[in-house]
């Protein structure tokens, strides 16, 4: 009887398949508006304006991530309280989700997924008692709305200090791109632009503006639609005018010397088939979230057309000067799978809401605090009138410390949510040779 009504099914195939149900709209609602609804947390001993020192750290212990919780105690930094803000995301993404969400699933292996269309795959609260609850919130960072469908750095200046001295060794000036060739909402032609003969999912393309002596190096990064696939990365070097392909174990050197490897960039540049991911629980956490115009804000460097970026102090320098709020924070662990991989686990700290990641720590192989990685966001209706509507979280300032070399590379971002300023042609093989003469 088993066996026949499996012949049944086989050879009725897709008529009997069975349509994925949507995501409930309660769903929705709270993973993209957290706050709404008296969702904005009240913790006692923690208020807007409160400043947080090594006076009163012990107080919020619970509130703060192991790294920062150190550099307040130690008095290396101090950090101001600011509200819980909204950070609402693009319509068209949310919408995306709601279309789509309900279809998605994981592959046999980490790293494979079926998620078609766009929009957040795992909209659904992540549980401890799932195994590959992990797996879902690096899925829904890595399709999330970082950036939007596409966007510009110009100008990005990275800076490099002597934490124990305050010394400012070198300053690199940059621009920086970012293009989504697939799962696109908002900027047309969405979902795709075709053709895309690569399948590629995401490019990233930076230019060195200064220092003079590797004013045009290039870096050029296709992501693909395959996670399993090797990134390709490629590598201009103004002064031999030649471009190099990088291999994929060199994503983990120290870029142009800073404290930054290239798998670090946007808090998690790497492939989600090359980690182990744990979700570690959902917490009250307070992370550098912030409105840019209401910062005190850096007299250098200078902007041609007025606008001035984040400023930052503390030990060396190394900590910028913003307020942190409280949010609705993911706990997610990744433990590289290849045994030579430098790193030896790393913590992201996720917004709930926007799933961009505010703080990461990374350990060594030993077992140590390594490198602390804050990339500051602000919300796009107080920064660039551009940005304004955008429904994009707008990397704003980056601080990347680290503990064991007492060394900090910062940085300082000018954000801008343009299509114009990143089409697609920018992001070939072509135009690092275009470029670089």
């Amino acid at each position: 009887m088993y066996k026949q009504i499996a012949l049944i099914a086989v050879l009725a195939g897709p008529a009997l398949a069975v349509e994925a149900a949507p995501v409930p709209e309660a769903v929705i609602q709270e993973s993209f508006y957290p706050y709404a609804k008296g969702g904005v947390p009240e913790v006692a001993g923690i208020k807007p304006g409160m400043v947080i020192n090594a006076s009163n750290v012990d107080s919020v212990v619970s509130y703060l991530d192991p790294a920062t919780y150190m550099f307040i105690k130690n008095g290396d930094y101090e950090i101001t309280v600011g509200a819980t803000t909204s950070f609402d995301l693009h319509k068209s993404y949310v919408d995306a989700t709601r279309q789509y969400a309900g279809q998605a699933s994981l592959g046999e292996k980490v790293g494979e997924i079926n998620a078609p269309g766009a929009g957040r795959p795992f909209p659904q609260e992540p549980s401890l008692d799932d195994p590959r609850a992990g797996e879902k919130l690096a899925w829904n960072y890595k399709y999330g709305y970082n950036w939007g469908d596409s966007a510009a750095i110009m100008p990005f200046y990275w800076t490099m200090k002597n934490m124990s001295s305050g010394k400012v060794e070198r300053t690199f000036k940059f621009n920086f791109n970012f293009l989504n060739f697939s799962r696109r909402t908002a900027q047309e032609p969405y979902p795709e632009i075709t053709p895309n003969p690569s399948s590629l999912f995401r490019g990233t393309y930076a230019q060195v503006l200064e220092p003079f002596d590797v004013k045009n190096t290039q870096l050029l990064i296709h992501k693909f639609q395959d996670d399993t696939k090797n990134d390709n990365a490629y590598l201009y070097l103004g002064f031999q005018r030649r471009v190099r392909r990088l291999s994929s174990g060199q994503t983990t050197d120290a870029f142009l010397g800073t404290d930054i490897m290239i798998e670090d960039f946007e808090g998690y540049g790497g492939r989600i088939s090359d980690m182990k991911w744990t979700y570690k629980g959902t917490q009250w956490m307070l992370s550098p979230m912030y409105n840019h115009n209401d910062l005190a804000l850096a007299a250098e460097p200078v902007d041609d057309e007025g606008y001035q970026f984040v400023d930052f102090g503390g030990k060396g320098g190394c900590f910028p000067k913003i307020t942190w709020q409280l949010r609705k924070t993911y706990v997610l662990w990744s433990e590289p799978t290849d045994p030579n991989h430098p790193v030896g686990r790393r913590e992201h700290y996720i917004d709930a809401q926007t799933y961009v990641i505010p703080r990461n720590i990374t350990y060594d192989r030993n077992g140590a605090m390594w490198k602390t990685f804050t990339i500051g966001q602000t919300h796009p209706d107080h920064h660039l009138a551009i940005n304004k509507g955008s429904g994009v979280s707008i990397d704003d300032s980056f601080s990347m410390v680290d503990m064991q070399a007492d060394h900090c590379t910062t940085g300082q971002f000018k954000g801008i949510v343009n299509p114009e300023l990143s089409p697609a042609s920018k992001f070939t093989v072509q135009q690092l040779r275009a470029a670089g003469r």
